[in-house]
């Protein structure tokens, strides 16, 4: 079957080791079923298994891709959750000391077909097409929980989103917007804050420009590079909601600042099963839907991996079989 994958891993220059090319239909534990995949979406975790990044050299050859939607065995259309727990665990699955996600332990979904737990199965909404649900599972279900599950924060209340037109920062805009945040922006050019303003934030800035005012919460994804930032945009009492590092993942930790502001600092990884499905739920009653910047063939991965190397998105990478 044809897949998109890495053999040896690259640290410097990671488009050099993607592969598209055949390998073996998948294995098929007890418990587990086959997805024949119609689209998926992209992620910088797919970047960072080509630099070796949480994907050691004796797991390759490994099948790329977190996330998918496609059809079950008995032809109905689905969407594949990407955090996959031990058969023991039970409770929030995120919290699983051993779980993984798809193309770290387990092949990804960058394929025409890929074997996932059954209870990672769920049935696409109708009113999500194919390439919209692939969004989901693994950006934008990370964005839902930062937002409504880890944040503790309220509509009404102002957010800041660091790093505008990323796939995480892009579903916060708009999930924030649809339930009633006062959502602000950063971007490093003026097309990435004009395109967040476009998707509904409120204000767009560049980045570590000085806020008209401090807000309630931000959403950090980008890391070294807009810490300090976050931590000086809070009110007292303020939370940062982290769940990526995507420039670096030892800023400064600027304690004095954290303890005399009674900052909260909160980590936040993908969601669950459930958080998913409530995800979907939402997208279908209120019309929100993600965001895709491109859409490509798998065949054509190369270019959307450049797209995302270079910085070049606006919304969400998809491939389509």
């Amino acid at each position: 079957m044809r897949a998109v994958f890495v053999s040896s891993p690259s640290p410097d220059d990671p488009l050099s080791v993607l592969e598209v090319g055949d390998r073996p239909e998948p294995e098929v534990p007890d418990g587990w079923t086959t997805v024949q995949v119609k689209a998926v979406s992209l992620n910088h975790h797919d970047l960072f298994s080509l630099r070796g990044i949480g994907l050691p050299q004796e797991r390759m050859p490994m099948i790329l891709g977190t996330d998918a939607a496609g059809l079950d065995e008995h032809g109905n259309e689905v969407v594949v959750h990407g955090v996959v727990a031990t058969p023991e665990w039970t409770g929030d699955e995120t919290l699983d000391p051993k779980r993984t996600l798809f193309s770290e332990l387990h092949q990804g979904t960058m394929a025409e077909r890929v074997a996932v737990p059954r209870r990672n199965v769920l049935p696409k909404p109708a009113e999500l097409s194919l390439a919209e649900a692939a969004c989901l599972p693994t950006a934008w279900l990370t964005a839902y929980r930062m937002l409504f599950v880890k944040s503790g924060l309220r509509p009404g209340h102002t957010v800041l989103v660091q790093g505008a037109s990323g796939g995480v920062a892009t579903a916060l805009i708009v999930l924030g917007r649809a339930a009633g945040f006062r959502v602000w922006v950063t971007g490093r050019s003026e097309e990435k804050r004009q395109g967040a303003l476009d998707l509904g934030a409120e204000q767009a800035f560049e980045t570590g420009a000085r806020l008209p005012e401090r807000v309630d919460g931000v959403m950090e994804t980008v890391g070294e590079a807009t810490w300090s930032h976050s931590v000086k945009s809070l009110r007292p009492g303020g939370v940062i909601v982290t769940s990526g590092a995507t420039t670096g993942f030892n800023p400064g930790a600027e304690l004095n600042r954290v303890f005399f502001t009674q900052l909260s600092v909160i980590g936040s990884t993908m969601g669950t099963r459930d958080e998913l499905e409530a995800l979907m739920r939402m997208c279908a009653a209120t019309g929100v839907r993600p965001v895709i910047d491109v859409e490509l063939p798998l065949e054509q991965a190369s270019e959307g991996f450049a797209r995302m190397l270079e910085g070049r998105t606006a919304g969400k990478i998809v491939f389509t079989l």
